[in-house]
């Protein structure tokens, strides 16, 4: 956590938290939904600002029961889940990197999801992989020292084969999507536990770090 951050957090120690105002979608990028996409239920818009996601990454936790939340200086911003709480992306250098720019550790889970969702877990972090990279790392699934056909995983993914896959020398596990939130702990709609509406996010470190001039969009 910033030092700004627990400068804040002391010396205003009472600021409402707020929900509803920013999600994490599937492929790793932070969201804003103001009102209009908070109604009509839309993922909002994706944020630009290279120095606010970053500050958002660095301040990201979760609190007892699994809600996950960006500390913006002294209020608690909860984070919707469009998946699960960390997206991964494959990377030529770094290998397994996390949406907050960190690489993932050693891998002691892969799962996959009767929707092909891939997700990997180390130590204490459950990611989804990104599904633009989904496809070349299904490639690398092996059953018995070969290659993986097409056929085959789509009956595994029916539960229609008894296969055992491996992913990078480790066996792969089916999950029913739907089970994830439980199983691992995590809220995908979180509402603050004393929670009176859904405030706006105050306006203070992440206004600040945000730069002055948005960068263009990607």
């Amino acid at each position: 956590m910033d030092d700004i951050v627990k400068q804040a957090l002391a010396k205003w120690p009472n600021v409402p938290h707020c929900d509803g105002w920013l999600l994490l979608d599937a492929r790793g990028h932070w969201r804003m939904r103001d009102e209009r996409a908070q109604h009509l239920k839309l993922p909002g818009d994706k944020l630009q600002h290279a120095a606010l996601r970053s500050f958002i990454a660095r301040n990201y936790a979760a609190d007892a029961r699994g809600c996950w939340y960006f500390q913006n200086g002294p209020q608690r911003v909860y984070v919707q889940l469009q998946a699960t709480p960390y997206i991964v992306r494959t990377d030529p250098v770094q290998g397994w990197l996390l949406h907050t720019g960190i690489p993932m550790g050693p891998l002691d889970q892969v799962l996959l999801t009767e929707e092909g969702a891939l997700l990997l877990r180390s130590a204490d972090v459950l990611a989804q992989l990104d599904d633009r990279d989904v496809a070349s790392v299904l490639a690398e699934l092996q059953s018995g020292g070969s290659p993986v056909t097409d056929e085959t995983l789509m009956e595994w993914l029916e539960g229609r084969s008894s296969a055992s896959l491996t992913l990078q020398g480790r066996p792969v596990q089916r999950v029913m999507a739907a089970t994830l939130p439980a199983r691992f702990g995590y809220v995908t709609e979180p509402v603050p536990e004393t929670a009176t509406g859904s405030a706006a996010p105050a306006e203070t470190a992440a206004t600040a770090a945000a730069p002055a001039t948005p960068p263009a969009a990607a």
